[in-house]
């Protein structure tokens, strides 16, 4: 017996990690034989699969506390559901089971805690189930009350494990291949370390989120299922966007915080790949798809494609509709889990995705007035009749000879507004006529509701050659987009393609007047090495060329490498300006220098002038060293899409990302989740609409 037990602490010894928060595993502490037991401190973990490895998370702090509530609040806490997460998932304490919200994710175990094991293939303690870890305490407040240790129990699954004291506790893993049902054997494995309570493991446990929500945000993803180079899902990478965002509102909101003026913007994703890939598109493409290169076809089919896809009518409804409705349905589960929420709602579009919000938001109705007044001046003019309304326009027109033609052809007052100069020459209307017909109904085409089938409703003004405005349609063609449940205050774009797409559909330059006719703010923030990020501002004001804004480092100033490289620039052209006016000066004196004979009064006269021209030369030169900041100190016209702000805003590089830009231009793509820069600006600019301002402003 005693041989066994002193085995079985040479064993224990051979843990080679124990825990940083707990005294030495090698250390056998005399303990003393009065010493009083206290029970041990539950915490709520769940577990999520990852890569098909089981991960248990802790709750935070504040949630855990709430779920021990219900769950020894009495017989019906079983039946309790239990908010968590900031409410962003429910905990039914009955099936142990904790559910996403707002988006489809498949439920987690949760597991009432207190005794941990390390696990096999790395340091993380796996906790032990609540029965079991019911005999462990039970026996562990034996050992602790009548001072009786090296008591030994045989877990559910055939393992041993060792009270040697409290401080030293160990769970023999099996050897493969050993005795069937031998204990000896069994005890021979490699030990493993366990732990009694969550303060004697190394994990961190947050302090949970304000309870308060000031905004809602909306964040729409771009092609494709994974949003990183970690092939996370947006629901993944936005967690990260949260989780960014609530460290930088202790870090430059304290004052704000402290004051109880603010509590935290809740961000939550949009997912659109997932219905579009389930209509069965997929079966249609794999049938279609060649044998070769499998992988990389898959890669194409599973996300470039869906660049594709919007472009098509078909599933570019498919697309739109379900962003509009996805978000519509989380506005509304969001306001019936929290009544007492009076903040506004913003969005954010990732890639393809800040496109598609681009196009749903050019094509809203300033209010609901707006759709009862089409609806009205559509219905009265049906109520009129056609066939008078088109009658009574060849009267004012003096064409009146032509109604009979029109009649035969059964061709009613939206049709003939419909009709090309081709379709009237085919039924023998002359050119002058033709010419009345056509300027009279284009005039009239946005006045009266009539609606071009190949164009949206929304439309942007472009400058023609003659420098004259044109209307052309700036969504997807044959596609109806859905209304909006709300009045989003501010659009972001992350890396968009929106400047490029414009451009390809025809679109030339947006007016200056232009602006969203439900959202007041657009901010376009992209990386300067991110291949997919086009500018908008060179649409407004084409013909000036300035640089985007910079977005502030979040810990304030330039970063340095490009602090330098600007400081090397100055130089370079002090030292040019420098040597410039040297040279002039060298040139006056060598060109002076044959006329040594000169009258008193001429080489005063010249004296005088000499200061005169040297100060204008020097304004000359000065006028002409900083041309940009001249530019930069100007105002910029760049239009009323932001409220008469600035657009477009770049990101600082990194010191090693200025080295190969072409090596860091798809992490350049999706590095926008985790940028504290990005989280900042966008936690500004929405604070900023309720008169909430940083700590201390960037430079």
């Amino acid at each position: 017996m005693s041989s066994g037990e002193s085995h079985q602490e040479q064993l224990s010894q051979s843990d080679p990690s124990p825990s940083p928060n707990s005294c030495s595993s090698f250390e056998l502490i005399d303990m003393d034989a009065s010493s009083s037991y206290e029970p041990v401190s539950p915490h709520w973990f769940y577990c999520k699969v990852l890569d098909s490895k089981e991960l248990w998370i802790p709750f935070n702090s504040e949630d855990s506390q709430q779920l021990e509530d219900a769950y020894g609040s009495g017989k019906d806490c079983n039946e309790r559901i239990v908010p968590t997460d900031g409410g962003r998932y429910d905990v039914h304490l009955g099936e142990r089971m904790r559910y996403a919200v707002y988006w489809d994710e498949l439920p987690s175990e949760v597991r009432r805690c207190t005794w941990f094991y390390k696990g096999d293939k790395d340091n993380k303690y796996v906790p032990y189930s609540e029965s079991f870890s019911q005999v462990l305490e039970d026996t562990y407040m034996l050992a602790v009350t009548l001072d009786e240790w090296k008591k030994k129990l045989e877990s559910p699954n055939r393992e041993i494990i060792v009270l040697h004291n409290p401080k030293l506790m160990v769970h023999y893993q099996p050897i493969a291949g050993s005795d069937e049902w031998g204990s000896t054997s069994t005890e021979q494995g490699r030990p493993r370390s366990v732990k009694r309570g969550v303060e004697n493991i190394p994990v961190d446990i947050h302090c949970g989120e304000p309870l308060q929500i000031d905004h809602l945000v909306f964040v729409v993803h771009g092609i494709g299922p994974a949003c990183d180079l970690r092939f996370r899902s947006i629901v993944q990478c936005v967690n990260d966007f949260r989780s960014v965002s609530l460290n930088l509102l202790q870090t430059h909101f304290k004052k704000a915080q402290e004051n109880e003026q603010i509590g935290r913007v809740e961000f939550l994703p949009v997912n659109w790949h997932s219905p579009l890939h389930s209509t069965g598109v997929d079966i249609d493409l794999q049938r279609i798809t060649l044998p070769s290169i499998n992988r990389l076809r898959h890669f194409t089919n599973d996300t470039i494609l869906d660049v594709f896809f919007y472009n098509s009518p078909t599933y570019c409804q498919t697309i739109v509709d379900t962003v509009a409705s996805e978000m519509n349905r989380i506005y509304t589960l969001f306001l019936q889990r929290n009544p007492d929420f009076k903040g506004g709602v913003s969005i954010a579009g990732h890639s393809l995705g800040s496109l598609i919000l681009f196009d749903i938001l050019t094509n809203q109705k300033n209010s609901i007035g707006d759709i009862d007044s089409e609806k009205g001046s559509l219905s009265s003019a049906e109520d009129r009749g056609d066939a008078s309304t088109l009658e009574e326009d060849l009267k004012k027109l003096q064409l009146s000879e032509f109604v009979t033609v029109f009649e035969k052809e059964k061709v009613d007052r939206e049709a003939l507004a419909l009709c090309t100069d081709r379709d009237l020459q085919e039924m023998g209307i002359p050119l002058g006529p033709r010419k009345k017909i056509l300027n009279h109904f284009s005039g009239r085409k946005n006045s009266v509701g009539i609606n071009k089938p190949a164009m949206s409703t929304s439309e942007v003004n472009i400058s023609k050659e003659n420098g004259e405005y044109l209307d052309v349609g700036i969504g997807q063609v044959s596609v109806k987009y859905p209304r909006l449940n709300y009045k989003p205050e501010i659009f972001f774009a992350f890396g968009s393609p929106i400047g490029m797409f414009l451009t390809v559909r025809g679109l030339r330059r947006i007016d200056p007047n232009y602006k969203f006719p439900t959202c007041k703010g657009f901010f376009n923030i992209y990386h300067p090495f991110d291949p997919v990020a086009y500018r908008i501002e060179p649409m407004v004001a084409p013909g000036i060329e300035f640089e985007p804004m910079l977005i502030p480092h979040h810990k304030g100033r330039k970063r340095m490498h490009l602090e330098l490289r600007e400081g090397l620039t100055r130089m370079s052209m002090d030292l040019k300006n420098n040597l410039l006016g040297s040279l002039r000066m060298a040139w006056k004196s060598f060109t002076r220098g044959p006329y040594p004979a000169l009258q008193a009064s001429e080489t005063a006269e010249e004296t005088e002038a000499e200061p005169e021209s040297s100060s204008e030369k020097s304004n000359e030169a000065n006028t002409e060293e900083p041309p940009v900041e001249v530019k930069e100190e100007a105002p910029i016209n760049v239009g009323m899409l932001n409220g008469g702000q600035r657009i477009d805003y770049v990101l600082q590089e990194k010191p090693i990302e200025s080295f190969n830009e072409y090596l860091f231009a798809l992490q350049s793509h999706l590095c926008y989740w985790e940028s504290e820069d990005t989280v900042l600006l966008v936690l500004k600019e929405i604070y900023q609409t309720q008169g909430i301002f940083l700590d201390q402003p960037l430079q």
